[in-house]
């Protein structure tokens, strides 16, 4: 019982070890990815992960949980402050089942849902058939503009006009560009709709002043943890108070049972290392550096999904460049060279989600670990130079020892002190 991890398991030392060194070694560009504090990781990993707490802070259906009452009453509290909301819940295990709950607290099945096409940038949990969503709702799907690539709102206002949804969905996994969260409230005031901001992926900018509020606006909004918010993996609902009760029944004893208190309490530390101030210094230099390395990439002769970046990710259209390469094959090939993105459908994508035309890549990780504007024209240089030597295995490993060297100047190490 009181082993240390390597004297009972030194095999899972050993990956965790391997994948530290690939960490450190690597340009970290998957946007939905960062490095959570040592912090964040210790609490996670602490004696709090031993206790069953079904319910709520003063309303458990087990004894002995009044610390967990505690724990789970600060990070409430702590996230209330760091987005000025009037109710949050802190127990979803991931941002998919934040959403679920929400669909299920107001929604009934066959109830119709206005949300982004996956293929444009949207979540599986915004209504694509392969998921719970696309099975149980009815979805009416909105994109983006073909000559623009950006979301048009009197389309979107058209849409809801013709469907007539009951809950509309603002948020994206792959969308460049910043949400007038003003503009959608009209849109769902229009048709008496409720208002749902998924900002899984900027939460971190919201908290951060760098991208725009949606707390005034909308009725409910979901985030993940993890992320620009840079807390563990986990997710939280925060809603008007008048909606509380329903939120909180469809989490529990609708969807879940015994919420994770460990993480629970993980995310009480990173929001409040969110509400410092170098968090903002973090937040805005996540979005400048991204500005620059869309910049230095439309230079190197890339085309850039609505001509660049609002916040801290972009999506490379391949096609202009390399007809034949997928995002698929782009990706492996960046992963020999030491730089890690994801392949990712483009708008009007030709080809299938598991092939795509493009990739998807963002500043989260490396800003985490201090790299600012000139580290982004060489991270822009280094894809640029591997892309077009992919098939020169020799000039690939050459390039991911000059990204190893740089990254043994900005040490996650020294991160997790």
């Amino acid at each position: 019982m009181n082993k240390l991890l390597g004297e009972v398991d030194p095999q899972i030392v050993a990956i965790a070890a391997k994948d530290l060194t690939r960490q450190q070694d690597s340009l970290m560009l998957i946007p939905s990815e960062n490095y959570a504090s040592r912090a964040v990781m210790e609490i996670q990993g602490s004696i709090l992960a031993n206790k069953y707490a079904e319910g709520y802070p003063g309303e458990r259906y087990y004894n002995g949980c009044q610390f967990m009452d505690e724990a789970e009453s600060l990070a409430i509290e702590r996230a209330k402050a760091l987005f000025g909301v009037e109710h949050v819940n802190v127990q979803p295990h991931a941002g998919s089942q934040a959403n679920m709950a929400v669909y299920h607290a107001l929604l009934e099945p066959g109830d119709t849902i206005l949300a982004m096409s996956l293929s444009h940038g949207g979540h599986l949990t915004h209504g694509d058939n392969v998921n719970f969503s696309g099975r149980y709702y009815n979805i009416a799907a909105y994109g983006v503009d073909a000559e623009t690539e950006r979301i048009d709102m009197e389309v979107v206002a058209r849409l809801a006009a013709e469907h007539r949804p009951k809950l509309i969905v603002v948020g994206a996994t792959a969308y460049p560009r910043h949400f007038d969260f003003a503009a959608w409230r009209q849109v769902a005031d229009s048709v008496g709709a409720y208002l749902l901001a998924d900002i899984a992926h900027i939460a971190g900018l919201i908290a951060g002043g760098v991208h725009p509020d949606p707390v005034p606006y909308c009725d409910v909004i979901t985030t993940t943890t993890h992320k620009t918010l840079r807390g563990p993996r986990g997710a939280m609902i925060m809603c008007k108070a008048e909606y509380a009760d329903k939120i909180d029944r469809a989490v529990f004893p609708g969807l879940q049972g015994g919420p994770f208190l460990h993480t629970i309490a993980a995310r009480a530390v990173a929001f409040k290392e969110a509400s410092e101030p170098d968090f903002k210094i973090y937040q805005a230099q996540t979005v400048k550096n991204a500005k620059v390395l869309a910049a230095r990439l439309i230079e190197n002769g890339f085309r850039l999904v609505s001509g660049g970046t609002d916040n801290h990710l972009m999506l490379m259209d391949l096609t202009s460049k390399y007809e034949k390469l997928s995002g698929r094959q782009a990706a492996d090939h960046l992963e020999d060279a030491g730089i890690i993105v994801n392949k990712n459908t483009i708008p009007f994508d030709k080809r299938k989600p598991r092939t795509t035309s493009g990739i998807r890549l963002g500043t989260p990780m490396i800003t985490t670990r201090g790299m600012k504007e000139p580290e982004m024209v060489l991270v822009a240089n280094f894809i640029t130079e591997a892309l077009e030597n992919r098939q020169k295995s020799a000039i690939k490993r050459q390039i991911r020892e000059r990204v190893k060297d740089l990254c043994s100047q900005f040490p996650i190490y020294e991160y997790l002190k």
